[in-house]
């Protein structure tokens, strides 16, 4: 019998606000998460784990509350990284207890999945520390026969749109330095470009996704929101390393951005 795939499922850049009926880039923010979450389970649950990649708000702290009045009772980990617009702190010490977990790693069975943390002060743009580059280096040594997923919320390639291709990752080739050194790292995953991305290289998947909230147009010079609805992304994670993976939108219905402006 083939064993049962592991199945993720990763919501990013929500961008909420403690108020609920905040807009950002012409979307309601709350309602759009709620609307992919509610999509999410109803297509493709159940799964072992949630992804959350970052941008979780929108510089208020107070939109962590519903990140854990929504997932609070989940039966399976929540595991949080931060974005650009998060809270650090406020962040860690709302979802700091089961079943959210904040950076750090989390195996299940064959797989090893590493939360980056590419939060820099004061800047859109991410970087990994030396600190944070050693922990993803000694957890890939200490584990050589588990398969990798590595998660991070600011993209290390160009994703194809200058203007958010100015606010990547900074140091990506310290991130790859680290990764050629472990074959068993299957793929690496992000958010902050709230748009659809799948490359590849030396053999590692390479994954952005849509946000749940506005999405950016792709393959442009300056910054468009696009008309796509909130979205998420979900992933099979197979025993002998394989990686089955595709994007889920809400209903087609939902409103386009401008019909919120």
């Amino acid at each position: 019998m083939t064993p049962t795939p592991l199945r993720l499922v990763q919501f990013t850049d929500l961008h909420l606000y403690g108020d609920a009926g905040r807009r950002l880039r012409g979307v309601t923010t709350l309602p759009a998460f709620e609307a992919a979450l509610a999509t999410a389970r109803a297509r493709i649950a159940p799964w072992s784990a949630v992804l959350l990649t970052g941008d979780l708000v929108q510089d208020d702290a107070e939109g962590y509350r519903h990140v854990r009045r929504l997932l609070g009772n989940s039966s399976v980990p929540v595991l949080c990284i931060c974005g650009n617009h998060d809270e650090p702190g406020p962040m860690r010490a709302t979802l700091g207890s089961a079943p959210f977990q904040v950076d750090g790693i989390a195996e299940f069975g064959p797989w090893l999945v590493v939360m980056l943390d590419s939060f820099l002060p004061g800047a859109a743009s991410g970087r990994l520390s030396d600190a944070e580059l050693a922990r993803l280096d000694a957890a890939l040594a200490a584990r050589p026969r588990h398969h990798a997923l590595v998660c991070l919320h600011h993209q290390p390639v160009p994703v194809g749109s200058r203007w958010i291709d100015d606010l990547p990752l900074e140091n990506p080739e310290a991130l790859f330095a680290v990764l050629d050194r472990h074959p068993q790292v299957r793929a690496l995953l992000w958010g902050h470009v709230h748009q659809v991305y799948d490359g590849e290289r030396r053999g590692v998947r390479l994954l952005g996704s849509p946000a749940t909230s506005a999405q950016f147009k792709p393959r442009v010079d300056s910054f468009e929101i696009d008309d796509l609805p909130p979205g998420f992304r979900w992933l099979d994670l197979h025993a002998d390393g394989r990686i089955d993976t595709g994007v889920g939108w809400t209903d087609p219905a939902w409103p386009s951005p401008g019909a919120y402006s």
